[in-house]
């Protein structure tokens, strides 16, 4: 049985030195030494964001005659100055792909006021006005969950509903017209790139895909990630022939890594060499994150209703026996324990059974694309690294350990992939990019990260 002596000796294990390969740039935040344990920093919007005061108005006569010019020379370049750009096609995070549905008459609802009109499309996610209204919310909820159907051995939409993601191909299916999501929904980085020159839909294209859903390990049935490998393939063959045949930049932020790097691997390596020029994931780990771990110890009656609820669960790929992730009086769990912690925390069977069988897979057969490819991640923010149930309560808050990554991402799972994509003798180019005291959404929203992220993006050297 293992035992925990002391969390004490844990908190504050901060790594401070990083090996010599690594890239490090300093972030928008001020360094300095993270109080741990506390809760997960958030870097805030620099302070250049901030307005002077105006000077008195006549001061301003000479530069608003010179006005027009700076807007032109300012301005976005028109779009025959941009053929020289790769197009880039951009796969966003979790729950940043915007979904309707629409109801039929199989749809059996949970209590009358959620019958909704029949055959009409309507906003399924995100609907910030249903999600507010106490009545609305829990209609909103049994529509968006999926169930798995044992005879498809599948994951589906409830019965009697239909859904479909929005504007697949272009980056305003994101949900960036949200100014609470913008930054984290890649709305800051795509008006960076549209100010480098590219162009919805002729050099800059986006993937949504249904969140809900995730890969599952070759041999099981996935309708979902099959639609979505060809729709995504169409796309990137679709983009490169628009631009003169140029090979295609994909940029996955946070989810989008794992949508982005199964579909790689499981496209021809030809198909890849002719097809993408280059891979830039942020925010991306190879061994998953504890927030996924204390949500479903919240939540064990939801584990069914998602796909993807054990897809960022952390991989025994990266955690050994070694690293206890989970800690109670009884005993720790580590990442090869994780079945018998989904147990303990009241999963039904099933969803064990559909943990080990197709998720589980999936994290262990992490490994390289075999294109170029750069990771950019944020490191020197306070991150959950172990969870303390003393008592074994799944259902209570839990203690939280903290040590060093992005505020999701631990630095060990961000270190692996220097390991499994970089060390991979078949990768080629591989570069390795981490950003000091920077978060998760701050890698491509704050300032110097996103400098960072477009000049990767925009490299014409490999």
């Amino acid at each position: 049985m293992n035992t925990l002596p002391s969390l004490r000796r844990y908190a504050g294990k901060v790594p401070r030195t990083l090996p010599s390969h690594h890239s490090i740039i300093s972030g928008p935040c001020s360094v300095g030494t993270l109080p741990l344990p506390a809760p997960p920093a958030v870097c805030q919007r620099p302070a250049w964001t901030a307005m002077a005061p105006l000077p008195h108005p006549h001061r301003l006569l000479p530069l608003l005659l010179f006005l027009p010019f700076i807007l032109v020379r300012r301005g976005a370049r028109p779009p025959d100055a941009a053929t020289g750009l790769h197009p880039v096609v951009l796969l966003p995070g979790n729950k940043c792909s915007q979904l309707e549905a629409r109801l039929t008459d199989a749809y059996e609802p949970p209590s009358p006021q959620c019958k909704g009109p029949v055959g009409r499309w309507f906003r399924l996610w995100k609907n910030a006005t249903a999600q507010r209204d106490p009545a609305a919310a829990p209609c909103l909820a049994d529509q968006l969950r999926l169930v798995y159907d044992p005879a498809l051995r599948d994951f589906r939409n409830v019965a009697g509903v239909e859904t479909r993601v929005l504007r697949f191909g272009s980056t305003r299916g994101f949900l960036a017209d949200d100014p609470a999501d913008k930054d984290l929904c890649m709305g800051t980085l795509v008006e960076a790139l549209e100010q480098a020159g590219y162009r919805d839909g002729e050099t800059l294209f986006g993937a949504p895909y249904d969140f809900r859903q995730a890969p599952a390990a070759p041999g099981q049935p996935c309708r979902a990630f099959a639609q979505f490998r060809r729709r995504l393939r169409a796309l990137v063959e679709h983009a490169s022939a628009r631009n003169g045949g140029k090979p295609v930049v994909l940029v996955s932020h946070s989810q989008g890594g794992y949508m982005a790097l199964e579909f790689l691997n499981r496209s021809p390596l030809p198909w890849r060499a002719r097809h993408v020029k280059r891979y830039v994931m942020a925010s991306t780990g190879a061994g998953g994150f504890m927030l996924s771990m204390q949500g479903l110890a919240a939540r064990p009656d939801a584990a069914l209703g998602s796909a993807n609820a054990f897809t960022a669960l952390p991989s025994p790929k990266v955690f050994g026996r070694g690293t206890p992730l989970v800690v109670t009086r009884a005993r720790n769990y580590s990442a090869r324990d994780i079945p018998e912690f989904l147990a303990a925390a009241g999963l039904p069977p099933l969803a064990v059974t559909l943990y080990e069988t197709r998720a589980l897979p999936v994290a262990m057969d992490f490994r390289a694309p075999l294109v170029p490819t750069t990771c950019v991640n944020g490191l020197g923010v306070a991150t959950p690294e172990r969870l303390v149930y003393w008592d074994g309560d799944f259902s209570e808050e839990p203690e939280i350990v903290y040590g060093d990554g992005d505020g999701l991402i631990r630095i060990d799972s961000i270190l692996a992939l220097d390991t499994l994509i970089g060390e991979d003798p078949g990768q080629g180019y591989y570069k390795s990019v981490k950003l000091a005291n920077t978060s998760h959404a701050g890698v491509i929203s704050d300032r110097i990260a996103l400098q960072r992220v477009v000049t990767e993006i925009l490299r014409q050297d490999v």
